[in-house]
């Protein structure tokens, strides 16, 4: 394999999967986000090499698209590979893949690298050298980009107050969290009949302890829903897109 690309491999564990036995979306989440972090590690790019610099990576897209699912107790792999960089953001990609290397899914990631101290964006090429650019790979992800996700719903749908196991290391709202209190929206028997095909997440604000946030869904059609999640008011927070299949 290209070592620009990194593999890596998981189990299916019986705590990680829903209901069905399939693996859940927020802990394949949980996953892709790791994997990111390994390969960035591996590189010199990693939180904690970034951390005496007093930079931080932030996830600011997330796309999930999959076919199927790993069930409880099989193993799987994900592979992930820096697909772009520009000065202020980088596209990281993903294929999730099962036991026997057959394509289950691929995933869609935009990060930014921010100052710990003033949560302004910094300048990838400058930081060791522009040496992230030596790490770019044309390995296809054939999975739509994000796109633009539009609500005008006035009535919540749902209101969650941010608490204690919400939070990440960095004091606010885990953005995994975010999709997991999402994917609550929807009723048990979408998931009896359906699965998750294609899910997006925008993230526009961070939420902290304490906040109130407000949930609106709109049906698009297709057995799509728009949603977009609102703290302490009008503030966006972030916008997410769920498909069923």
């Amino acid at each position: 394999m290209d070592e620009k690309i990194g593999k890596y491999e998981f189990v299916a564990e019986p705590f990680h999967v829903d209901f069905r036995g399939r693996l859940s979306l927020g802990i394949l989440g949980n996953h892709l986000l790791n994997c990111a972090s390994f390969h960035a590690k591996d590189r010199g790019f990693g939180i904690a090499t970034l951390n005496e610099q007093h930079y931080t990576w932030v996830l600011s897209r997330l796309v999930i698209e999959m076919d199927s699912y790993p069930m409880d107790y099989k193993k799987f792999s994900i592979e992930t590979w820096v697909e772009n960089v520009y000065s202020l953001f980088t596209d990281r990609n993903y294929r999730i893949a099962g036991e026997n290397g057959e394509t289950m899914g691929y995933a869609r990631s935009i990060w930014a690298m921010i100052s710990m101290e003033d949560r302004k964006p910094i300048n990838l090429l400058k930081i060791n050298d522009g040496k992230i650019m030596d790490y770019i790979s044309d390995y296809p992800c054939p999975i739509e980009k994000p796109s633009r996700i539009k609500v005008m719903e006035t009535a919540p749908a749902m209101t969650h107050r941010v608490i204690y196991s919400d939070l990440d290391i960095n004091g606010h709202m885990n953005s995994i969290r975010y999709i997991e209190h999402v994917l609550d929206l929807f009723d048990i028997e979408y998931y009896r009949k359906y699965n998750i095909r294609r899910f997006e997440i925008a993230y526009v604000a961070e939420s902290y302890f304490g906040d109130t946030l407000e949930f609106f869904t709109e049906e698009t059609g297709d057995n799509s829903f728009n949603v977009e999640i609102r703290k302490n008011g009008n503030e966006v927070v972030c916008r997410c897109l769920v498909r069923f299949g």
